[in-house]
């Protein structure tokens, strides 16, 4: 997978790169019966407020069924293509199981048609295999790992994105997260072995707006250039650079201060917590 830089023929062109697209299948078509519609919210919640701003528009897309269990113990796949996935930054591969079953899941780094991936503990620990914490050997990067066992991969699932096994101690497993968060996981809980692919994905420039209106952003107004009513950064005479420490909307401090709950059932797992980027600038000064 690459990166293609286009010849200046416009303002757009200029700066803009996308995805050369060759880890993907070529002739490959989305599977009908995996495919559902996807409804767009705007950002909005169930009462039609805005809880999460500057989205909204976009390109029309069809949700791909992602399985992220990978339950099927012992039945060997075959990886019938892999394709792009509108709804998210990974490739996903098309797994065909000897029973004929098709299933929809992230595919890693080096995956092709053709290779052939199984799911269990009696899997081998290679490329592209589900299998549990406690059968994988140390040192090992996994990626779509459970929190909990048997309900589904929810850490490092986007392109490019990683965890290292570092240990294994009774039932716990510890895991060097891409954040730098050091994290223990119980050892029966699943993972993939190998990185997630697209591994460029960050690479890709839009060059301009309408690339980014096309995924549903729109744009972002800053505080000081609306009215008293819509920000607290908003009003005064002539331009203001807001006169006060940056908040939201709602008036919260926007320093990028930690929003995680003191009291956290998960707060016991954490090793070692990630450093943020705030406490890295206080601490060269």
């Amino acid at each position: 997978m690459g990166i293609r830089i286009y010849k200046p023929t416009s303002a757009g062109r200029r700066n803009a790169s996308v995805s050369d697209f060759a880890d993907l299948t070529k002739g490959a078509k989305p599977e009908r019966n995996l495919l559902r519609k996807k409804r767009k919210t705007g950002g909005r919640n169930n009462q039609g407020k805005i809880t999460a701003r500057h989205r909204g528009g976009g390109h029309k897309q069809m949700y791909r069924v992602v399985d992220f269990r990978r339950a099927k113990d012992g039945v060997k796949a075959i990886v019938d293509s892999v394709q792009y996935d509108p709804n998210r930054s990974a490739r996903i591969a098309l797994l065909k199981y000897a029973d004929g079953e098709k299933v929809y899941v992230i595919a890693p780094a080096g995956l092709k048609a053709g290779d052939s991936v199984m799911n269990g503990p009696d899997a081998p620990p290679t490329t592209g295999n589900c299998l549990p914490l406690k059968n994988i050997p140390l040192g090992s990067s996994v990626s779509c790992i459970e929190l909990r066992a048997g309900r589904g991969a929810v850490l490092c699932r986007s392109a490019g994105t990683e965890a290292t096994l570092q240990a294994r101690e009774a039932d716990w497993a510890q895991l060097l997260l891409p954040s730098g968060e050091v994290r223990r996981i119980p050892s029966v809980c699943r993972a993939t072995v190998g990185r997630v692919g697209n591994t460029e994905h960050m690479k890709v420039r839009l060059g301009k707006a309408g690339r980014a209106r096309w995924l549903g952003r729109r744009p972002h107004v800053r505080g000081t250039a609306m009215n008293p009513v819509d920000h607290p950064h908003g009003g005064g005479e002539g331009r203001t650079k807001g006169g006060r420490h940056p908040v939201s909307p709602q008036g919260k401090s926007a320093k990028g201060g930690g929003t995680r709950q003191k009291r956290k059932a998960s707060n016991s797992s954490i090793v070692r917590r990630r450093k943020s980027r705030r406490y890295g600038q206080l601490k060269l000064h």
